[in-house]
């Protein structure tokens, strides 16, 4: 099972913060709506930036896809 701290752009900090939503590494961000796990990110710290939800949304695509298109793999081409 690999660290989420493998995929780009997650760092030891946006790590804890998946770790305290209960995804401890990249196989348990398979199947999760990058929305709901945005929504119980505020639930649990009473707040996130919304670039917190941007990393998620490329942290499930990283997950999901086979061969990961790097060229995709930066948090700020995943905002609304």
């Amino acid at each position: 099972m690999a660290d989420v701290t493998t995929i780009p752009t997650i760092g030891p900090r946006l790590a804890q913060r998946l770790r305290d939503i209960g995804i401890e590494c990249v196989e348990d961000l398979r199947g999760q709506d990058p929305e709901e796990l945005y929504a119980r990110d505020v639930l649990v710290h009473g707040e996130a930036d919304r670039c917190c939800l941007y990393a998620y949304r490329e942290a499930v695509y990283f997950a999901e896809a086979k061969q990961p298109d790097p060229a995709k793999l930066k948090w700020w081409l995943w905002k609304d």
